[in-house]
Formats: structure tokens, C-alpha cells, sequence
């Protein structure tokens, strides 16, 4: 399909009008295409950075204990030939508190994780069975 001269200066013609009123709007001091928020203050982003700190060191910590917890898992899986349920559902739930801690720090979250609010519930329950593919 090709355009000619014509229909991109129709298609401009028909366009202008909006352009011009989105004009009109923004010097009047409108903004349409922006959510109007308010500004942060200085102090609430150094209080939001405090917690992000301490988070980041809980994250560490959470790191630590996952490594820890994977390789019981899987001692425990040599010797047995059987995986510990009770270790799963562990680990899912810290799983899914370290995703709360990576959404507020990475402010896509507001709501500060644990231990201001409740431990998170599981997201996904395990899958059942485990498969060695």
C-alpha cells in the first residue's frame, strides 16, 4: 500500500484541530497527558531510602537462608529420595516475601513487607509433583 502527497496532507488537516486544542489546553497551565501527583518532600524520600536500605539487608539475609535451605533440600533428597514438604512451603513463603522486598525497593510497591505488615501468604502453591526432567 502506498501513501500519496494527498492523504498525508488530509490526514494532517483533519488531525490539526486536536493538535491546536492540546495546545491551548497546556498554556493554560493543564497538563492532559500527566497524572497530577503530589511532589514528594525531601524528608519522606530519605525516610523511604532508610527503609529501602534496611530492606536490602533483610534481602541479603533472605539470601543467605535460601542458599542454606537448598542445600538441606537436596541433602535431604540424596538420602531420602524424597523432598521435604514442610521445606517447600517454607521456602515458597519466603519466596514471596522476597518479592515483596524487591517490589518496595524498587518502588513498584507502597506498602512496606514484613515485619510492618503481615508475613505474605504463598503466591503459587508448589507444584506437585516434583520432576526431574
Amino acid at each position: 500500500m502506498q501513501f500519496r502527497k494527498e492523504d498525508f496532507i488530509l490526514s494532517h488537516l483533519f488531525l490539526w484541530p486536536r493538535v491546536v486544542e492540546q495546545r491551548k489546553q497546556n498554556k493554560k497551565g493543564e497538563n492532559v497527558n500527566e497524572i497530577d501527583e503530589q511532589q514528594p518532600s525531601r524528608s519522606q524520600i530519605a525516610i523511604r531510602l532508610l527503609y529501602t536500605i534496611l530492606y536490602l539487608i533483610v534481602f541479603e539475609v533472605l539470601k543467605a537462608v535460601f542458599y542454606v535451605t537448598v542445600l538441606f533440600q537436596y541433602v535431604y533428597l540424596f538420602i531420602t529420595r524424597k523432598y521435604s514438604q514442610p521445606l517447600r512451603n517454607f521456602s515458597n513463603k519466603l519466596a514471596a516475601y522476597a518479592f515483596r522486598i524487591i517490589r518496595y525497593t524498587t518502588l513498584n510497591e507502597h506498602v512496606k513487607p514484613f515485619p510492618f505488615q503481615e508475613f505474605p501468604s504463598e503466591m503459587e502453591p508448589p507444584q506437585d509433583p516434583v520432576r526431574f526432567d
